[in-house]
């Protein structure tokens, strides 16, 4: 429902005291005894006491001349104006019914030369019908998805352990035995997520003659939709002093043993260089339930980075340090 004025609001306004008390609203899943988060979403308890006030004394709506100006928001780029806008090459219909496997749109970007990137958007064309968009930045050379051509929609079957189903994987699975230098995730869409965006003297690399490639994942519902998604970048004026580089940590060789209720499955990573650490990003699927980094230091000694002890697929969030 749109919560834009009082009259739209008035009428959940006892729905509105439960799911603040019971902290549903704002979604914001990580556990506050581990980590410190920039876009921390939750309220606070004055804000709570404020809205719980409200609506168990009759809900009223106030002096309208007190009222703040309303709020404005962006119904094009939030980034602001784009220095280049590339899209998915022809429209995809998403049919109204049945399961759409992964479709991958490859894009070339024409770029002759090194180019820093310090905003990142994707915008999806029929938003109702797109659960995410993963952007990847494929460099010359990389042999991720050797198949794929210009113009022509990649049908992926199987996103898995290509051991698992025997046919061509395209998921995580695809980046092994490829090298770092070979592609990198770019940007992402969720909804509820928000634009990639570097702190002031910082920049990601999309290096001369990249391709991108758009990982399309549908969901039917009812109603055919035609999408044609893009994605729009704000470029650094000057070299940064800081690169920033998207990773992933994954367990190719998930098994979950039938009928177990908490299957736990680990993933690990050795970093080699200092780095700093600027956010995370869990996620799984239906079947996830809880999800923890915990880093370990050369001393020995360990830190819980972030605890989300009930995942919830639907919202899925990115925690900034």
């Amino acid at each position: 429902m749109s919560l834009m004025t009082y009259k739209q609001a008035r009428p959940f306004a006892k729905a509105m005291e439960t799911a603040v008390l019971s902290r549903k609203m704002p979604p914001w899943h990580a556990d506050p005894q581990h980590g410190s988060f920039s876009n921390d979403r939750r309220l606070s308890e004055k804000e709570i006491a404020t809205l719980v006030q409200w609506a168990r004394t009759g809900a009223k709506e106030g002096d309208v001349k007190d009222a703040p100006a309303a709020r404005q928001y962006a119904t094009g780029w939030t980034i602001g104006k784009p220095d280049v806008v590339l899209e998915m090459p022809l429209d995809f219909k998403v049919p109204a019914s049945g399961t759409v496997d992964y479709i991958y749109f490859l894009v070339p970007t024409g770029f002759t030369e090194d180019k820093w990137v310090e905003k990142i958007e994707l915008r999806p064309g029929a938003a109702a019908v797109v659960h995410h968009i993963v952007l990847i930045n494929r460099r010359p050379g990389s042999k991720y998805l050797p198949d794929i051509k210009p113009g022509v929609p990649y049908v992926a079957k199987g996103n898995g352990s290509a051991a698992s189903d025997k046919k061509p994987d395209t998921g995580v699975g695809a980046f092994v035995g490829l090298s770092a230098n070979e592609y990198e995730m770019v940007g992402v869409y969720v909804p509820g997520g928000v634009a990639y965006e570097t702190k002031p003297g910082q920049a990601r690399l999309i290096p001369a003659g990249s391709e991108l490639i758009f990982q399309m994942y549908y969901t039917a519902n009812g109603k055919e939709a035609m999408d044609r998604s893009k994605v729009g970048m704000v470029f650094a004026k000057q070299p940064p002093k800081e690169r920033v580089v998207n990773t992933f940590i994954a367990n190719l060789n998930l098994e979950i043993p039938p009928g177990a209720e908490n299957h736990r499955v680990d993933a690990n990573v050795k970093v080699h260089e200092d780095v700093v650490l600027q956010s995370l990003f869990p996620h799984m699927h239906l079947r996830g339930k809880a999800f923890e980094y915990v880093a370990t230091y050369p001393s020995g000694e360990k830190q819980t980075l972030l605890k989300v002890p009930a995942y919830d697929f639907n919202w899925q969030l990115t925690y900034q340090l």
